[in-house]
């Protein structure tokens, strides 16, 4: 589905290992493009752990017992197993929206490669470990070069060549780097000069995540993200470091802009899961 200003932009997260808080930066991304005023709609296609959509289960239940005036995407979870119901929700969750998060799971799934062919923006979380990067590349063992793609990155060129022959759309790309430590580490930079060899060679963007804080952890149970600073009360400075890394990430994402909707616009209701 091609993109353009009257259409929704389709944004992926996906990422066959899990535990690189893929869920948790989908849903601040979410929340921060729905505090903007923009029309969001996420699909979460885990159906086993469902973070995405618990996350936001959490997050109405906290708007109805505070009455909390806060921005809640629409949002809806795939069965995992029926190409139709697939599709039923993704068109319905299209309609009307600006933007369309979809939560892949932490495992090879053919409804995330079907997601990955119709991202317009693809991210791929990784932390910040030769663990991770051996899902997208390898390096020798001494000198820490790459020596060649990994299957996974394989997997998103092909995606690329299917969704380029189909309308001739690009995907946009992006490896982040979440739980980057807050130390300068010889681990650190090694990995940093891996991905950004690999980057030149198989064409991602690379920007900064999400920091390893308690407060990303803490903030679940209400559904609450760090975009709801009037939710808090007091902030710590953990707090402020957080936000800040938040806006960054945004801004490295570089997602289009889109024209919010006037006063009485239509908003889709959420999806039943």
């Amino acid at each position: 589905m091609p993109s353009g200003p009257d259409q929704t932009h389709v944004i992926v997260f996906a990422n066959e290992k899990g535990g690189t808080g893929k869920s948790t930066t989908a849903v601040h991304v979410a929340i921060a493009l729905a505090a903007k005023g923009a029309r969001v709609a996420c699909l979460d296609l885990d159906h086993r752990q469902r973070t995405v959509g618990r996350y936001l289960d959490n997050r109405a239940a906290t708007i109805k017992r505070t009455g909390a005036d806060l921005p809640m995407p629409a949002y809806a979870t795939h069965d995992g197993h029926t190409p139709e119901r697939f599709e039923e929700l993704y068109v319905q969750l299209l309609d009307g929206t600006d933007y369309l998060v979809i939560d892949t799971p932490g495992r090879d799934d053919p409804f995330a490669r079907l997601a990955a062919q119709r991202a317009d923006t693809l991210v791929t979380p990784m932390n910040d470990s030769f663990v991770d990067f051996d899902l997208i590349g390898q390096v020798d063992p001494e000198t820490y070069k790459v020596t060649r793609p990994s299957f996974y990155a394989e997997l998103i060129w092909d995606a690329r060549k299917a969704r380029a022959r189909e309308d001739g759309a690009t995907i946009d790309w992006v490896v982040l780097r979440n739980r980057l430590q807050h130390i300068e580490a010889r681990n650190m930079r090694r990995v940093q000069e891996a991905l950004t060899q690999l980057a030149k060679r198989v064409g991602f963007r690379l920007i900064p995540g999400l920091g390893e804080r308690v407060i990303y952890r803490e903030l679940f149970p209400a559904g609450l993200t760090m975009i709801d600073s009037s939710a808090f009360g007091q902030m710590g400075i953990g707090h402020v470091a957080a936000r800040q890394e938040l806006r960054e990430m945004m801004a490295g994402l570089s997602l289009p802009e889109r024209q919010l909707p006037m006063v009485g616009d239509p908003v889709p209701e959420a999806a039943s899961a």
